[in-house]
């Protein structure tokens, strides 16, 4: 049977290029069958990597069979996988964000969770030196989620093993680092095609606060002020997207990446009473701006409060 690996939902560019380099390993390593599979439809910057890198786009699937053998990567929520996630055949998760728990394993498995910015980054290790047979575009898809994930080393999730994999892996494929960022965020701050329901579904994740559910949406871009232009449509498609979802409040934050800062929107009472509450700031207006934020798994989620 071929073992399918693959990322969480409204896959990203770490979500895109881990389990394409994984699935590598896997069938060209170590012997095993694999194939790299997308759970939706990937952003505008992970199209940019796998064009950049002369990668095929994997197969979209929104189900898994019974028994089916999977490896996870870059998520280990069960919100973020196929409902019948848990009747698959689980055989290794690798990941670097905190432990959520409700995944249920037939047998016992290989995790590796580590306290990185980017699954590329353990990947790195994992692989060691039989990395030096994987062919550019592997190395470049590596290099990409790295570079997405921390923002060019803006995030504050970056280490230095991310920044030195990073470096090591631009200097073995003679890449401009900044250059390579650039057009990544340039890519992915096109958001031109897509609708606001959309936008508020392209990087989002479930979050419960105080018994109350809320899916948090992350634009990251290098032009917020084109997605602030759209501030009063975004806000009233919150209202959809969080019946849809059966959550009770959509919160959205756009990060200015060249600023080093988010904007939060601000529709209803509940969302700025979250804003001052968690962020200390005041608010007076439908958006707020947040400096230093630039991180949903370090700086958004640990700290909100209804």
């Amino acid at each position: 049977m071929t073992t399918l690996v693959f990322g969480h939902l409204s896959p990203d560019t770490d979500s895109t290029g881990s389990p394409i380099i994984w699935a590598w390993y896997l069938s060209q390593i170590k012997g095993i069958e694999a194939e790299a599979v997308l759970l939706g439809e990937p952003n505008t910057e992970a199209n940019f990597v796998l064009k950049r890198w002369n990668l095929t786009k994997p197969r979209i699937i929104s189900k898994i069979d019974k028994n089916q053998s999977v490896v996870i990567v870059d998520t280990n929520n069960p919100a973020e996988l196929p409902a019948a996630i848990n009747d698959a055949d689980i055989t290794t998760i690798i990941d670097h964000h905190k432990l959520v728990g409700g995944i249920e394993t037939k047998n016992p498995i290989n995790i590796r969770i580590e306290p990185l910015a980017c699954t590329a980054t353990i990947m790195h290790k994992m692989i060691d030196k039989d990395l030096e047979k994987a062919p550019d575009a592997i190395k470049g898809a590596m290099l990409s989620c790295i570079l997405s994930d921390t923002l060019e080393f803006r995030s504050p999730t970056t280490t230095d093993e991310d920044r030195a994999v990073a470096t090591a892996l631009a200097h073995d494929l003679g890449t401009d680092i900044t250059l390579l960022a650039s057009e990544m965020f340039a890519a992915k701050s096109d958001v031109s095609a897509f609708s606001d329901t959309e936008l508020l579904l392209l990087d989002s994740k479930k979050y419960t606060v105080d018994n109350t559910n809320f899916r948090i949406s992350v634009l990251e871009t290098t032009a917020p002020n084109v997605i602030l232009n759209r501030k009063a449509n975004l806000m009233a498609a919150m209202v959809d997207v969080a019946n849809n979802s059966d959550v009770d409040q959509v919160l959205m934050f756009v990060v200015d990446i060249l600023n080093e800062e988010a904007i939060m929107l601000l529709p209803n009472d509940l969302t700025k009473t979250i804003a001052e509450k968690s962020f200390g700031v005041t608010v007076s207006d439908d958006t707020v701006v947040l400096p230093g934020v630039m991180s949903r798994k370090k700086q958004i989620i640990p700290n909100l409060k209804k």
